[in-house]
Parts: C-alpha cells; sequence; structure tokens
C-alpha cells in the first residue's frame, strides 16, 4: 500500500493544485467549511489538530489561517514540502512532518484535540489490518474528548453502479486552460479500483497530458465506523455534504 501510494502522492505534489478551477479559494472556502464544523461538534480548545493527510495543505492550511495550531503530516515527502512552500507563500504558520498514518502512534509526538483524514485518504487502506492500524493510530494522537474527523466518498451508492469514468471538466485559470478527467478500472470483486487521473493542457498547436495512477478501496460506511468503534472511538456520526459546505461525506468520532 505504501508504496503505490507514496508513488501517486509523490507523481501529484507539483499538479495537484490544477485540479481545481482556483486553488487558493478552495484553502478558504474547505477552512471556512471545517472551522464551522468543528466548532458545531464542540472540538475543545486550544483546537490542536493533527492533519495526517496532508497532501499539499488544502484543510491544513486554511485552517492554520483561521488560528487553529497545525501539525500536518503526510506520507508523501513531496506532498509536505509542497505544503511547506504554500505556507509560506499563504503567510500562514503551520509545523510539518512525513509520517504514515498507520503509524502517527511512533511518527508524531504530543496529542491534539483534532484528527483530520481529508480528500478520500483513508480508502488507501485496501486491508482490514492496514485500516485498523490506521484507526488505532489515530486514536492514540487524540486528546480525551477530541475528535477525529474523516473525508471518504459515498461508496455505498457508487459500489451499485461501479462508474468507470469521471465527466470531464475544462477549467480555464490563471495557470491556463486545462481538461481533468478520471478513468477507474474495477477489480473483479469490486472491492478496490484503480484511479487514473488525467490532465490535458495546451502545448503548442495541440495537448500535453500527464497521467497519475492511484489504488482506492470502496469502503462502506460500515466498514469504516466498525473499524473506529475497535479503535475504541465512540459517538461516530456522518454529515453530509449538505449539512457542511464540504463536498464529500464527513465522518467523525470521539476519543472517550
Amino acid at each position: 500500500m505504501a508504496e503505490s501510494v507514496l508513488e501517486f502522492y509523490d507523481g501529484l505534489a507539483e499538479e495537484y493544485h490544477l485540479l481545481f478551477a482556483n486553488w487558493a479559494q478552495t484553502v478558504e472556502r474547505q477552512g471556512a467549511a471545517l472551522d464551522a464544523l468543528l466548532r458545531r461538534c464542540g472540538a475543545p480548545p486550544p483546537r490542536r489538530v493533527l492533519d495526517c493527510a496532508c497532501g499539499i495543505g488544502t484543510q491544513a492550511l486554511g485552517l492554520a489561517g483561521r488560528g487553529y495550531v497545525v501539525h500536518a503530516t503526510d506520507l508523501s515527502p513531496a506532498a509536505v514540502a509542497r505544503a511547506e512552500r504554500e505556507a509560506r507563500t499563504l503567510g500562514v504558520t503551520l509545523t510539518t512532518g512525513v509520517a504514515d498514518m498507520r503509524t502517527l502512534d511512533t511518527q508524531v509526538s504530543g496529542m491534539f484535540q483534532v484528527v483530520l483524514a481529508f480528500d478520500n485518504a483513508v480508502p488507501h487502506l485496501l486491508t482490514d489490518e492496514d485500516l485498523d492500524a490506521a484507526a488505532h493510530a489515530m486514536a492514540s494522537k487524540l486528546a480525551p474528548g477530541g475528535l477525529l474527523a474523516l473525508s471518504v466518498r459515498d461508496y455505498d451508492a457508487l459500489m451499485a453502479d461501479q462508474p468507470r469514468f469521471t465527466s470531464e471538466r475544462v477549467l480555464d485559470a490563471p495557470e491556463g486552460r486545462r481538461i481533468l478527467f478520471q478513468v477507474w478500472d474495477w477489480a473483479a470483486d469490486g472491492r478496490t479500483y484503480t484511479v487514473h487521473q488525467f490532465i490535458l493542457r495546451p502545448e503548442g498547436k495541440g495537448w500535453q497530458a500527464t497521467e497519475h495512477t492511484g489504488v482506492y478501496r470502496a469502503l462502506q460506511r460500515v466498514e469504516v465506523e466498525r473499524a473506529l468503534t475497535r479503535a475504541g472511538l465512540v459517538d461516530t456520526r456522518w454529515y453530509s455534504p449538505e449539512e457542511t459546505g464540504f463536498y464529500q461525506p464527513i465522518l467523525t468520532a470521539r476519543r472517550p
């Protein structure tokens, strides 16, 4: 799991912002949505946050800009380096580190009021053993009463249709025009699928294409809930995008 995920996000780190019409605005918008959710959930102050799947910082930077004390980690050194660079550009303060979400208990020091893993990061855990290891590691970094929040694609709905591709998006932005789409190759048992993320940009009289490939597990909601329960967390609850303004369903749980 770690090697394929590392290759996916190391390769995508310098192009990740191209997946958004305006990445800086997305950072601000998601920061506002998550701030509202954490306040609604009563996350205890001082809101010290561990974002253990930070990528290039989409959520970590948004929360840091709103006064949260954020430690941002990711399996990908290239993504973490990009997050550090973006923090300097945006003028926000956070700390960073390279860490595997399955071994946060040994790689990250301290305790946090909030632990985050957003943007469908948890479904990279392809086995029950990896899922349980990550759930226990994330729970171990929560202070008593602390809140865990995950965002996951709605696989309960997707499993029925097993879509093969996402519709193309054409974006005109300061970085230039680009076309984005994904092709999904499902395993025979329907439990995992390989995503091919394509980014097309004009080059001369034609187009230049890059492709990034990652593997995901179609995690059902009950599977994630049970893993968090096995890790000793309580009060699991799902929030829909309509409730939060975030683009994916969010699952929260609390350390007793």
